[in-house]
């Protein structure tokens, strides 16, 4: 049986309420934290993020043109017909060049998605940004170091 209680807590000076589960349903006692999505959606992203950097890393040649990519974040809008995935390029050509070969194969990309996600109904459409996170927080720290 799932339990939880709310709490309030500040997003986007909004107040919003986030659920925080203490516990579900055969899963003893790890706790899960819902804040902006749901465990569905939750559990969703958790699998497309897996299946894509599995992809990425079978056909790096093909779809990467040999950079390595890593899936960093993966959110899934609350209908689950869109995906935004967003990715981090190293090594290699470009990482314009790479988010747009990989943005001509997003149907080839979705359709093995699809493929090895047979127990969904619909594969939501994805959609590839670059996660530039990384190079913001070097960024910052340069410039906390002078």
């Amino acid at each position: 049986m799932y339990t939880g209680i709310f709490l309030k807590s500040p997003s986007y000076d909004v107040q919003r309420y986030v659920l925080f589960s203490l516990s579900m349903k055969n899963r003893g006692n790890n706790s899960y934290f819902c804040s902006m999505s749901t465990i569905r959606q939750s559990r969703i992203e958790g699998v497309i993020k897996q299946e894509l950097s599995v992809f990425f890393q079978r056909n790096a040649r093909e779809v990467c043109l040999g950079a390595m990519v890593t899936v960093t974040i993966v959110r899934v809008s609350p209908d689950l017909s869109s995906a935004r995935c967003y990715l981090s390029i190293f090594a290699g050509p470009g990482k314009d060049e790479v988010i747009e070969n990989i943005q001509t194969n997003s149907s080839r990309i979705r359709g093995e998605v699809g493929r090895r996600l047979k127990n969904m109904k619909h594969i939501p459409s994805l959609s590839f940004y670059i996660d530039d996170s990384i190079d913001y927080a070097n960024k910052i720290d340069e410039l906390l170091k002078k």
